[in-house]
């Protein structure tokens, strides 16, 4: 029992005892540790915002260029496919190249390739971002079978 007084003294009105001193070192340290902790979320989000948008640009590229596979297909098909999965994910400020741009003289063997690009700052999801003025991109490429 005088153990616990000990480790735990409280006072008359059942609170616990804590000397002036013992407030300033909690907030010291409340000072110290908080914006470093405030500083590990905001870029844990960033992270995953940055990982997000580079996966919609390999789906977005990936839909394009099999889009580009299917007979008769052109530039601008590629193009709205690849805008159709940019904007179900919210990507804003993408662009979308297509390498060659006349795909219907491919022949069978030959390849196709599709980028997109797209800038972090305008899909960041906080308002200071870590990847100011850098800009992700994927491609994809399929050869041409028939």
């Amino acid at each position: 029992m005088i153990l616990l007084q000990k480790l735990f003294p409280l006072n008359f009105k059942g609170r616990h005892a804590r000397s002036r001193k013992g407030r300033g070192v909690a907030a010291a340290e409340l000072a110290v540790c908080l914006p470093i902790v405030v500083l590990l979320v905001v870029a844990t989000m960033e992270a995953c915002s940055a990982v997000f948008l580079k996966q919609s640009l390999t789906v977005a590229a990936y839909e394009g260029v099999r889009t580009a596979l299917v007979e008769g297909a052109t530039a601008s098909n590629v193009q709205t496919a690849c805008n159709q999965v940019l904007s179900d994910r919210k990507i804003e400020g993408a662009t979308v190249k297509v390498s060659p741009l006349d795909i219907a003289v491919l022949k069978p063997g030959e390849y196709v390739d599709v980028t997109v690009i797209a800038p972090c700052s305008e899909n960041s999801v906080v308002p200071a971002n870590f990847y100011r003025g850098r800009s992700l991109s994927a491609t994809a490429s399929m050869m041409i079978e028939n």
